[in-house]
C-alpha cells in the first residue's frame, strides 16, 4: 500500500479520436498526503482536470490510461471496474465542478440531490438523510436550510448553487475533495467566501484538497504545494514559496510575469507568453515548452529534460540547470 493518500506514477493517458491519438498526459508523477492542499495550475488543455479526474476513474471514452498507475487510499484505480469505482466516488473522493448550473439536475430539488449520495453510501433512512442534508446546507453557510432543500437550482444564486455543490461533495465526509476551478463563474466577493469556506471545512474535516485553477492568486493563499502543468506534463512542483519565490522553469516564470503585482508603485506592462500551445496529436521530441521559451537551447528541441531536484519537494524539468552546472565546471552551453 502507498504511504500517500494519492500516488500517481508515470501516468500516460490518451484520447483516441478519428484524427489520431491525443496524448493528454505524458508521464505524470504526483502525490498528495492526508490533510494537504495541492494546487494544479496551467493554461487550458495542459492536463489539470484530466489528471484529477483519473483519481476518480472518470476518464470516459475515447480516453484511456495507456501506462502508469493511480493509487488512491489503497485502491489501484486503473484496475477497478465501474461497480467498484461507484463505491469510492462520493464516499472517499468527491468533486466540485466548475459550473454548478450545469452540474446540478434542474428537475430535482436541492434536498433530493444531496440526499441521493447519503442514501447511496450510508445506511441512513430517508428521514435521517433529509436531516443530514439540512445540516450540510447549514454547514456551508446557506440561510434557511429547511426552506432551501425544497427549492430547485434555478431558484438559487450562483454563489448559493456553488455552496450546494460543496454540500453534495461533503455529504459523506470524503478523504479527498477535488475542486475544479470552483470560483470561475463567480464575482470576486463570492469567490473569497467560497475559498474561505473550503479552507474552513478542510480544517474541520481534516480532508485533503486538490485545487485546479488558472488563478495564481488563489493557490498562493490556499495551497501547501503547487504543481505546474504544461502540455500534459508536470514541468515544476514544489511548495508555494518555491513556486512563487524560487521558480526554476521558464514556463512558471512566464506565468508569474503575466500576473499584476499590487506592490508595484509604477504601472508595468504585463508580459504575455508568446506563441501557441503544443499540438498534442504531434507532441515534440524535446521539451514541449521549447518553441515558446525565451531561453531555448538546441538540446531543448531534441531531448526531454530530466526532473532536477532542488530540494526534497521542489523539482523542475528544465535543461537550464544542466547548462548552469556545466558552465560552473568550465564548459560551454549548447
Amino acid at each position: 500500500m502507498s504511504e500517500h493518500l494519492v500516488d500517481i506514477r508515470n501516468l500516460r493517458l490518451s484520447f483516441f479520436t478519428p484524427a489520431g491519438e491525443v496524448k493528454a498526459l505524458n508521464d505524470v508523477t504526483l502525490h498528495l498526503d492526508e490533510g494537504e492542499v495541492l494546487g494544479i495550475v496551467g493554461e487550458s488543455g495542459s492536463g489539470k482536470s484530466v489528471t484529477s479526474y483519473s483519481i476518480m476513474g472518470l476518464t470516459a471514452d475515447p480516453g484511456k490510461i495507456v501506462g502508469g498507475t493511480v493509487t488512491f487510499n489503497g485502491h489501484h484505480i486503473e484496475s477497478l471496474g465501474e461497480k467498484e469505482l461507484r463505491k469510492i466516488r462520493g464516499k472517499e473522493v468527491s468533486i466540485i465542478f466548475q459550473d454548478p448550473m450545469t452540474s446540478l439536475n434542474p428537475v430535482y430539488t436541492i434536498g433530493s440531490q444531496i440526499e441521493e449520495s447519503i442514501l447511496l453510501h450510508t445506511d441512513k433512512t430517508r428521514e435521517e438523510a433529509k436531516e443530514r442534508a439540512t445540516e450540510l446546507l447549514r454547514l456551508v453557510g446557506i440561510n434557511e436550510p429547511e426552506k432551501r432543500i425544497r427549492q430547485y437550482p434555478h431558484e438559487l444564486s450562483g454563489g448559493m448553487r456553488q455552496r450546494v455543490m460543496i454540500a453534495i461533495a461533503l455529504a459523506c465526509e470524503p478523504k479527498l475533495l477535488i475542486a475544479d476551478e470552483p470560483t470561475t463563474a463567480l464575482d470576486v466577493t463570492i469567490q473569497a467566501q467560497i475559498l474561505e469556506l473550503i479552507n474552513e471545512l478542510k480544517e474541520k474535516l481534516r480532508m485533503a484538497v486538490i485545487l485546479i485553477t488558472h488563478d495564481l492568486g488563489i493557490v498562493s493563499s490556499m495551497c501547501d504545494r503547487i504543481a505546474v502543468m504544461y502540455a500534459g506534463r508536470i514541468v515544476e512542483c514544489g511548495t508555494t514559496d518555491d513556486i512563487f519565490y524560487r521558480p526554476q522553469h521558464e514556463y512558471t516564470r512566464g506565468l508569474l510575469r503575466s500576473v499584476p503585482n499590487i506592490q508595484d508603485r509604477e504601472s508595468k506592462r504585463l508580459i504575455a507568453i508568446e506563441g501557441t500551445p503544443v499540438d498534442l496529436l504531434n507532441p515534440p521530441a524535446g521539451c514541449p515548452f521549447a518553441p515558446r521559451c525565451p531561453s531555448c537551447m538546441k538540446i531543448c528541441l531534441r531531448e526531454m529534460p530530466p526532473d532536477h531536484h532542488y530540494s526534497e519537494v521542489h523539482t523542475a524539468a528544465c535543461w537550464l540547470h544542466e547548462k548552469a552546472e556545466y558552465e560552473q565546471r568550465g564548459g560551454e552551453g549548447d
